[in-house]
């Protein structure tokens, strides 16, 4: 059931509204600006229904707070008001209001400006998933990558917490694709990263297709022996699939990992590390494919084979 909060001083007026709603909606209400904006922040809310005219702090003031915040900024936020000038109307709708409903209350117009813009909501939501979703194989994209990797490493630093990359690369993909074909090389791509994301399922876990054959894992929380052998592990689960592969270099199709954990530091730069997990991953391949190689802090590295 979708979410819905209601900012309103007046109790009256906010139970309305509720009224007109909580057959079809799950409602709740603020009666103070600032317990609105501590909701709306923490609570999941697909829409707000916002009272312009409130002591302290106002609608306008609390629309442009909202829309300032990264968990609410693309809330969609129905002003409700008893104002009848167009210039109030104006502000609201240039300070990233949807639309307007105006006092008194018609129940038929509430409920049809609420539906259309819980559909538009769902809407945008569905549209902006699929835009950060990898189409081949089903894990998150490049796009979706840049963004989360920077919040990752952020959130090791704020955490004071290890956080390993590390570098997956499908072993003699050319190879694959020349001897049974691209639309075969397809299905090992989709089955390749298919089989990683089921063992990265913890919260802390991120996994993305980087580009072509080559995919980014990103765990938070691991010391570097325990990422190491984690990813040791889902190494093994993918040549265990059994996947064909050309004789002439490998039986199965297997994969190639490099990774490197480290406790970040105000000031220290991800990209300096991933480098460092994509030198792991060439070793890797340099010592003989089908292998985990990996770093730690002090560059002692770990091997497998």
């Amino acid at each position: 059931m979708e979410k819905i909060l209601i900012v309103d001083d007046s109790p009256i007026q906010a139970d309305f509204l509720k009224s007109i709603l909580r057959g079809d909606y799950d409602v709740s209400i603020a009666n103070v600006a600032e317990e609105g904006l501590q909701c709306a922040k923490d609570g999941g809310f697909s829409l707000v229904l916002l009272d312009i005219v409130m002591p302290g702090m106002d609608g306008f003031v609390l629309l442009k707070k909202l829309q300032e915040e990264v968990v609410t900024k693309h809330t969609p936020v129905i002003l409700i008001t008893s104002l009848e000038d167009e210039e109030s109307e104006e502000r609201g709708l240039t300070l990233g209001a949807v639309d307007y409903i105006r006092k008194p209350f018609r129940e038929a117009i509430v409920r049809a400006r609420v539906n259309t813009h819980l559909k538009l909501h769902s809407y945008r939501a569905q549209i902006e998933r699929q835009a950060m979703v990898d189409q081949l194989t089903g894990v998150a994209n490049r796009r979706r990558y840049d963004v989360c990797c920077q919040s990752k490493w952020q959130d090791a630093i704020r955490l004071g917490a290890p956080i390993s990359l590390c570098m997956f690369d499908i072993d003699n993909f050319k190879t694959y694709n020349d001897t049974f074909g691209h639309p075969a090389g397809d299905r090992v791509l989709a089955e390749v990263a298919r089989t990683v994301n089921q063992l990265l399922r913890r919260s802390t876990d991120f996994f993305a297709r980087y580009g072509g054959e080559e995919f980014v894992a990103i765990l938070l929380g691991d010391e570097a022996k325990t990422a190491f052998q984690y990813v040791k592990k889902i190494r093994e689960s993918v040549e265990e699939r059994n996947i064909p592969h050309s004789h002439q270099v490998s039986k199965w199709v297997t994969v190639s990992v490099g990774g490197v954990t480290v406790c970040p530091q105000s000031g220290d730069s991800y990209e300096t590390y991933l480098k460092i997990a994509d030198t792991m991953l060439y070793d890797a391949k340099r010592f003989g494919r089908n292998q985990v190689v990996w770093s730690n802090e002090h560059m002692e590295q770990m091997r497998e084979k």
